[in-house]
């Protein structure tokens, strides 16, 4: 007679697990060339959400303190607004990986 087998049981490798998508921090510094409206202005066109009266508060930030960070999230999505703030003349701290 043929045995039949439970094909609904699974064995999971205990070994395998799933990596999460590391995230990344974007960081404004200061300089003596951007000013705060056109920081501002590039911080609600570039980044998603971003409010105006938040944009002012960290170029306000950035002034104060030398730097603000101004946005927080996957890598991936961090280079792209990265790289858009860079082009638009803002002075960048290199992305850091958290």
């Amino acid at each position: 007679m043929d045995q039949i087998t439970d094909s609904t049981s699974t064995v999971l490798d205990p070994k395998t697990t799933i990596k999460k998508y590391p995230d990344a921090r974007i960081i404004v510094l200061d300089d003596n060339f951007n000013s705060f409206e056109h920081v501002a202005n590039c911080l609600v066109t570039i980044i998603p959400g971003m409010s105006e009266k938040r944009s002012w508060e960290l170029a306000v930030e950035v002034d104060k303190e030398g730097s603000a960070e101004v946005w927080r999230g996957p890598l991936e999505q961090a280079e792209l607004y990265h790289q858009q703030l860079v082009s638009k003349g803002l002075t960048m701290a290199p992305i850091e990986r958290t």
